[in-house]
């Protein structure tokens, strides 16, 4: 078994490692034919030129992650708040509401962005990083709604009982009691909406036509582009590890919390 894991953990880190360790050649020894394994001088020309593309580097990123961290609160909030009112309300229709919003997940994301652009024109939120992270939010919430209902079905109603009878409301016994117990859940959505909408291509490519508002994933393509037909493969490759980056930190730290949350909304009872 640990042959198995260790060959699987080779082969899917062997991309990242050589995307970057190509941004740290030289863009002659990046865009060599045949390739060069190793550089022969380490440089950073790469993420040089690929500052030079459009706006900058520094603006993309700060538009992907302001993007992506509305997604993330948004998200969180509703998801957990849906996700209580599911598990622990019964009112007319729940059940019905529940599946008519886990039906959104079978709608192919693809075949709504023609009345997706329209209604965004119309209401004025094209080429917004607001209105692209509303659109985010609203296909995030189907997955986060079903991952909190289950994370709060495995908490004993015993506990909300002893709080209760201690004197806390419903507000007070939600915050101050079950956010700490489905952490774990709450820490799962909010990794999955950031690594969604960080790296998401599509919507961002069809809502955004000024080029100060472009994402990261956006960016990319220009480079892949290039000027004249040409690819500037180092480039290319320094800005795939830009990418990346955040993406690996950010599920290195909160790993051990991302596990626990897709366990325990695995399971009820």
């Amino acid at each position: 078994m640990y042959v198995v894991g260790i060959v699987l953990a080779v082969l899917f880190l062997f991309p990242i490692f050589w995307s970057t360790l190509t941004s740290l050649k030289s863009p002659a020894e990046a865009s060599a034919v045949p390739p060069t394994y190793l550089p022969s001088v380490l440089t950073f020309e790469n993420y040089v030129k690929l500052n030079q593309y459009g706006a900058g580097i520094a603006r993309y990123i700060f538009n992907s992650a302001g993007v992506a961290l509305i997604t993330v609160l948004g998200t969180v909030v509703l998801s957990t708040l849906a996700g209580y009112g599911f598990s622990r309300f019964r009112f007319p229709a729940s059940n019905l509401l529940f599946l008519m919003l886990l039906a959104a997940l079978m709608i192919p994301f693809q075949s709504i962005l023609t009345p997706l652009f329209l209604l965004m024109s119309a209401v004025k939120l094209q080429n917004s990083l607001i209105g692209l992270a509303l659109v985010y939010i609203t296909f995030q919430l189907p997955f986060g709604v079903f991952m909190m209902r289950n994370t709060f079905d495995v908490v004993p109603r015993e506990i909300e009982e002893a709080a209760l009878l201690d004197g806390c409301s419903t507000w007070q016994m939600l915050t101050r009691v079950m956010l700490v117990l489905v952490r774990p859940g709450i820490i799962t959505v909010a990794v999955y909406a950031f690594l969604n909408s960080w790296n998401e291509f599509l919507a961002a490519l069809i809502l955004m036509t000024q080029e100060v508002n472009f994402t990261l994933p956006i960016l990319l393509t220009s480079v892949r582009s290039g000027y004249y037909g040409a690819i500037d493969w180092g480039a290319l490759q320094a800005g795939i590890t830009v990418t990346i980056l955040p993406c690996i930190v950010l599920f290195l730290f909160l790993q051990r919390y991302y596990m626990q949350g897709l366990m325990g909304g695995a399971v009820k009872g």
